[in-house]
């Protein structure tokens, strides 16, 4: 059985090339995104120290919320896309930190569309550098995600707006707002 299998994972990831804004097509639903969440997307810029900033963003109730965190390699001597995601909670006061497993399950040679899961398979998503993907691309990663073991029957598809929504900071911001809110039912 799939479940029962170890995930088979990225190797030589180029960073740089994964450096940047990928937008969130499909993901299992999850306690610390909103679940009618839109627009949802992650940024990730390469630091100089060698670690990955993260910025997750999503438009609820059309106001945008944002969480920034850090990603580095599980295992730097590995060259496997086993990464570690790291954000403080709550957010708007960082006091504790939360770290979680980022696998890149599969990426295109183009660096255009990448599975994401971790090794639990509570969560999975499907990324894309544009906000819409063909459905042919899309059906290629849902069979992907069922050889890993992955029920994709939870998968939900998530919103995209053509063109995208600014990302500019204002009043309707709410840095982490949202997912303490989604994480704590509050």
């Amino acid at each position: 059985m799939a479940k029962d299998k170890e995930m088979t994972v990225v190797k030589g990831l180029d960073v740089d090339r994964y450096m940047g804004r990928w937008y969130e097509i499909a993901s299992f639903p999850s306690t610390f995104q909103p679940r009618n969440g839109v627009n949802t997307r992650a940024t990730y810029a390469l630091k100089p120290d060698g670690t990955i900033s993260v910025l997750n963003e999503t438009w609820s109730d059309g106001k945008r919320g944002y969480i920034e965190g850090s990603a580095y390699k599980a295992d730097p001597a590995s060259d496997e896309a086993k990464l570690k995601v790291k954000f403080y909670v709550p957010p708007f006061l960082p006091i504790f930190p939360v770290v979680g497993d980022y696998w890149v399950l599969y990426i295109d040679e183009d660096y255009h569309y990448a599975l994401i899961g971790q090794p639990s398979r509570k969560y999975l998503w499907i990324l894309c550098r544009q906000t819409h993907m063909d459905e042919e691309v899309y059906s290629k990663l849902l069979e992907k995600a069922k050889e890993e073991g992955y029920d994709v029957t939870k998968l939900h598809r998530t919103p995209q707006a053509d063109p995208p929504p600014e990302s500019d900071a204002g009043p309707k911001d709410t840095k982490g707002i949202w997912w303490f809110k989604s994480l704590f039912g509050k």
